[in-house]
């Protein structure tokens, strides 16, 4: 298995990431009437840093991928548009931000055009789930994992859109 490597730059060039996942190593769909089957992507949106993971409906896991940093909108869609032509999804997922009580803010906005965005774009379906803590998530889980304090920024965002997918996917089941 040859290990997943940030998008937005040619292969030799891309560091390694500290995850290795890839598309081979995700079982192979299967059609479902309630939700698109197959490969899911998710993503973390941050005005400067976009967490993604992906997952896929037979198996019911998700995996963090990698965080891209691009302030830009053309870099950020070609990193994006990358991880779309790599995995194929049939999915994508973006975290709804929003106050503890429910109450969205400016970053929920701003979220809720990014999936408008993606679905003009690449014309697949997309999701929006509640993100509510995941960031917290995701600390945590690399707390406990043994990751050090000072490793942990680098892998936060895509650990919580790993999150966020493990959310939808277990609200939506398993697609055999």
């Amino acid at each position: 298995m040859k290990p997943l490597q940030p998008a937005g730059m040619p292969p030799s060039d891309r560091p390694l990431s500290p995850f290795s996942i890839s598309p081979e190593s995700v079982a192979a769909p299967v059609p479902s009437a309630d939700q698109p089957a197959g490969t899911v992507l998710a993503f973390d949106f941050g005005e400067k840093r976009i967490g993604t993971a992906v997952g896929e409906t037979a198996s019911g896991m998700a995996h963090p991928l990698t965080t891209i940093h691009a302030a830009d909108k053309q870099r950020r869609y070609a990193a994006i548009t990358a991880l779309i032509n790599e995995w194929r999804p049939a999915q994508l997922v973006v975290g709804l931000p929003s106050h503890m009580d429910g109450t969205e803010h400016e970053i929920s906005r701003l979220a809720r055009k990014f999936a408008g965005e993606l679905t003009r774009r690449f014309g697949l379906p997309v999701a929006l789930v509640d993100e509510r803590l995941t960031s917290a998530a995701a600390e945590s889980s690399l707390g406990e994992s043994g990751i050090a304090r000072h490793k942990r920024k680098a892998m936060v965002d895509s650990v919580a859109a790993q999150h966020i997918l493990q959310d939808y996917l277990d609200r939506n089941g398993r697609q055999p």
